[in-house]
């Protein structure tokens, strides 16, 4: 074999290896990501069941339900659609009705199973995912209040 044959065999099978450990990484990352999505996009049925992702939103009025052993369900909604939420913990100290929060954890048979429940940490603080959809769902109000307006 001439020395420019061996050379471009080394290239070939070093560029084979590099092509091997990127589709790796990739598919390591892919796993490991966690997207988010708000209650709309719930609802649209875009959301693969048993896939974790983050679920933002505001807490909604009236649907806070504490149970036994630390169960507490409640819903998040954009002010359009709304998800059921069970979460078994010690909930954060500024969460409350009205107030946004985010999630974490799993779509399963259509409510969304929290492990983790994240509330703002300011009250001028919203995600930027979630102050979109509350201003595409016309309910943005420019000085940082949200909702009906009766407040």
């Amino acid at each position: 074999m001439k020395r420019k044959h061996k050379r471009l065999t080394f290239v070939v099978i070093a560029g084979l290896f590099i092509a091997l450990a990127v589709g790796l990484m990739l598919s390591a990352f892919e796993e490991n990501i966690v997207f988010f999505r708000t209650p709309g996009d719930v609802a649209s049925g875009s959301i693969e069941e048993d896939r974790r992702i983050r679920l933002g939103g505001l807490v909604e009025e009236g649907s806070v339900v504490p149970g036994a052993d630390g169960l507490v369900n409640f819903s998040i909604t954009d002010t359009v659609d709304t998800v059921q939420v069970t979460y078994v913990g010690i909930l954060p100290d500024l969460f409350r009705e009205g107030q946004g929060v985010i999630t974490e954890g799993k779509l399963m048979n259509g409510v969304f199973v929290a492990d983790e429940v994240l509330a703002k940490h300011d009250e001028n603080y919203m995600p930027p995912e979630v102050s979109d959809a509350i201003k595409e769902a016309g309910q943005w109000y420019e000085d940082g209040e949200h909702g009906s307006g009766d407040q």
